[in-house]
C-alpha cells in the first residue's frame, strides 16, 4: 500500500509501506476512505514529539470501511463504515474503567501515528477495535465525520468540559485554528454570555465570528485589555489555550479572572513560564489534558442531527495520494486560508469549499 511515512524532523514522504495485518484478536483493519491532518502532525514533523520513531506512518484520524476483524471483535464486522478514533482503549485498565481512555495503560491511548503506524495510508490496523472505532450513521458524510475523530472531542473535552463552561460565562479562546473553532462551537452549547476569539490571522478571526464568537481580537493588540473592558476589569471566567506556544499560554494566565479556569488544549514543545508570583493569590485552576474521546458517541449523534457545523471547518479536499500537497497547504494556513484539509475524496471534488 501507499502511506505517509515520517523519517525524522522535516523529513516525510508518500511511499510504499507494508500492508497492515491482524496482530491481535481485538484488531481490525480499515480501508481508509477519508483522512485529515492535525496540528499535532505538524508538531511531529518539527521534532516536538520525540517518541515518534522514523519509519512511522503518521495520522490518527480517519473514516473508512472494515475489511478484516479479529476473532474477538464483537461490535463491528467487515463492510461496516466506521470512524477511527484518535484514541485507542483497552477497556480493562484502571484508567479506561474511569473513562480516561487517553491515559490507557493496557496498550492504548494515543498510539496511532505516535507509537504505532497511523491512518494516513490506504489501510490501517486499529487495535482494540470494539472501543476504538465507531459505526457511522448513514446521514453523516465522511468529510464531516472525520472531524469527530479528534478535533471536536478534543475541543469539547479538554477545553469546554475541563474549563467547566457555564451559562453566563465570559469565555476566551486563544487560537482560532481548527481546535479553537471547535471549542467555540461546542462552548456555545452551554450558553455563555460571550465568547471572545484571539488569533493573529484575520481569516481565522472571521471564521471564528461565523462559528459563534461574539468578539474577536488580534493577538498583537493586547487582547487582555479587551477582555478587561468587557468584564469590568475582572477577566474571563474560562480561557482556553489552543495554540501550543509559551506566549499564548502566558497570555491566557493574564486574561483569566480570580477564581477562573485556564484549560490548556495546545500541544507544547517548549516550556512556558508559570507566573505564580501573580497567580498564587487568584484561586485560578489550570487544567491540561489529552482527549479521552468518551464524548465521541454523543458528538456523532449531534452531527447526525445537524447540530455541529463540521462542514464549515473543511476548507480544502484532496485525493489521498496528494498528501505532501495537503501538508503544505495546511502548514501555510496563514497564506492559504486552510482550516481543515480532508484527503481521500474523488478527484473532481478537489477545491476550496465555501462556507
Amino acid at each position: 500500500m501507499k502511506a505517509f511515512v515520517f523519517h525524522g524532523p522535516g523529513q516525510s514522504a508518500w511511499e510504499e509501506a507494508p500492508d497492515p495485518a491482524i496482530k491481535d484478536p481485538t484488531d481490525a483493519v480499515v480501508r481508509v476512505d477519508a483522512v485529515t491532518i492535525c496540528g499535532t502532525d505538524l508538531h511531529i514533523l518539527k521534532g516536538d514529539v520525540p517518541e515518534v520513531r522514523p519509519g512511522t506512518i503518521l495520522g490518527h484520524e480517519a473514516v473508512g470501511e472494515i475489511v478484516e476483524a479479529g476473532s474477538d471483535v464483537r461490535t463491528v464486522r467487515p463492510g461496516d463504515r466506521v470512524l477511527v478514533s484518535c484514541i485507542s482503549s483497552c477497556g480493562r485498565c484502571s484508567y479506561c474503567r474511569e473513562g480516561m481512555y487517553g491515559q490507557c495503560r493496557g496498550g492504548g491511548g494515543w498510539i496511532l501515528g505516535h507509537l504505532i503506524d497511523g491512518t494516513q495510508a490506504e489501510y490501517v490496523r486499529v487495535p482494540f477495535a470494539d472501543l476504538s472505532v465507531h459505526a457511522l450513521p448513514g446521514t453523516v458524510d465522511g468529510r464531516d465525520a472525520v472531524l469527530l475523530a479528534d478535533i471536536f472531542p478534543t475541543a469539547y473535552e479538554v477545553g469546554v468540559l475541563n474549563g467547566r463552561v457555564r451559562p453566563g460565562d465570559t469565555v476566551a479562546v486563544v487560537g482560532a485554528g481548527p481546535i479553537g473553532l471547535a471549542a467555540i462551537t461546542t462552548a456555545r452549547l452551554f450558553a455563555p454570555e460571550r465568547i471572545v476569539a484571539v488569533d493573529l490571522a484575520p481569516a481565522r478571526l472571521e471564521a471564528a465570528r461565523r462559528l459563534g464568537a461574539d468578539a474577536v481580537a488580534d493577538a498583537r493588540e493586547t487582547p487582555e485589555q479587551l477582555i478587561a473592558d468587557l468584564t469590568d476589569g475582572l477577566g474571563a471566567d474560562v480561557v482556553m489555550e489552543a495554540v501550543g506556544v509559551p506566549e499564548t499560554f502566558e497570555l491566557c494566565t493574564r486574561m483569566v479572572r480570580p477564581g477562573g479556569r485556564v484549560a490548556n488544549i495546545g500541544v507544547h514543545g517548549k516550556p512556558a513560564t508559570l507566573h505564580l508570583e501573580d497567580l498564587w493569590i487568584k484561586n485560578v485552576t489550570i487544567t491540561t489534558g489529552l482527549v479521552d474521546t468518551r464524548s465521541t458517541p454523543t458528538l456523532l449523534r449531534m452531527a447526525a442531527a445537524g447540530r455541529l457545523p463540521t462542514t464549515q471547518l473543511v476548507t480544502h479536499t484532496f485525493p489521498l495520494d496528494h498528501m505532501a500537497e495537503a501538508y503544505d497547504v495546511f502548514a501555510r494556513a496563514a497564506d492559504t486560508g486552510a482550516l481543515k484539509v480532508v484527503l481521500g475524496v474523488e478527484q473532481h471534488e478537489v477545491a476550496v469549499r465555501g462556507t
